[in-house]
């Protein structure tokens, strides 16, 4: 399977004429673009209060990961999570990234389960594959305490899944868990900018956290919600040019520490 690498943001916050050719073929076969924003932690509190965010809003999710301790599904592009959500019950998942939309299976496109999607973030951005379904929390509270296979968060769709992409002779069921992680996550539309963001805030255990905002846009409209974006994160102070982390990426090298797989 041909496929592209994941850009990391660059230091400079700009894409090269190369790499905005590059995500606009990957737009052509994605669903959606989701446009994302780490603000730095001195920035965090601020951006909190310039945004009116009400922290008695937020609801409450509780995420792990599964990998082995040296994270070696996360080396392959391979993502396993599972959920437990406020309100909502759980979900879990299998990504896979990055991938280039037209080589995944046409059988696995059309299924309801699996979505295409272009992560874009100031300069970098990846597209991954995310076959996701449903998983009932107590479940997910269960395996996490050791008391289930992790296979059994998964359905037989997710599981062929996995086997298609992680190395070879890894199974579901001996991954170790990675987790969990608090979030509070806010849904709102801010007064100026007329559309949906979403705010996130991961607490990880030693105390650090990460405040991600984010926005999921069509296709097409992706180049211009970014600016808008931009500009109105920018007008109320909120930092728009810092190195850029990812959650995930910073969930799992913490707990990989914690597990001695580092």
């Amino acid at each position: 399977m041909a496929t592209t690498k994941a850009k990391a943001p660059q230091e400079d916050q700009r894409l090269s004429d190369e790499q905005v050719g590059e995500v606009l073929e990957l737009m052509k076969g994605a669903d959606s673009v989701e446009l994302k924003l780490s603000v730095p932690a001195d920035n965090q509190r601020a951006a909190i209060y310039a945004l009116g965010l009400d922290p008695l809003d937020a609801q409450i999710r509780q995420v792990f990961f599964f990998d082995t301790p040296d994270l070696t599904l996360n080396r392959q592009g391979v993502v396993v999570r599972a959920r437990r959500i406020q309100g909502k019950g759980g979900d879990s998942v299998v990504k896979l990234r990055p991938i280039v939309p037209d080589d995944m299976p046409s059988a696995l496109r059309k299924s309801p389960a699996f979505t295409v999607e272009v992560d874009a973030m100031p300069g970098g951005f990846v597209c991954s594959g995310s076959l996701k379904s449903k998983a009932d929390p107590t479940t997910v509270r269960q395996v996490a305490a050791g008391n289930e296979s992790v296979r059994t968060l998964f359905s037989k769709e997710q599981r062929a899944f996995f086997g298609a992409h992680a190395p070879e002779g890894l199974k579901l069921e001996t991954l170790s868990t990675l987790g969990p992680i608090f979030v509070l996550k806010v849904n709102f539309v801010p007064e100026g900018l007329g559309r949906k963001l979403v705010a996130e805030l991961w607490l990880y255990p030693d105390g650090s956290r990460v405040l991600e905002l984010s926005t999921k846009c069509a296709t097409n409209e992706a180049f211009q919600v970014a600016a808008e974006g931009r500009a109105f994160l920018a007008n109320r102070g909120i930092e728009v040019t810092s190195a850029q982390g990812t959650k995930t990426k910073t969930a799992l090298e913490f707990f990989s520490n914690e597990l001695g797989g580092a």
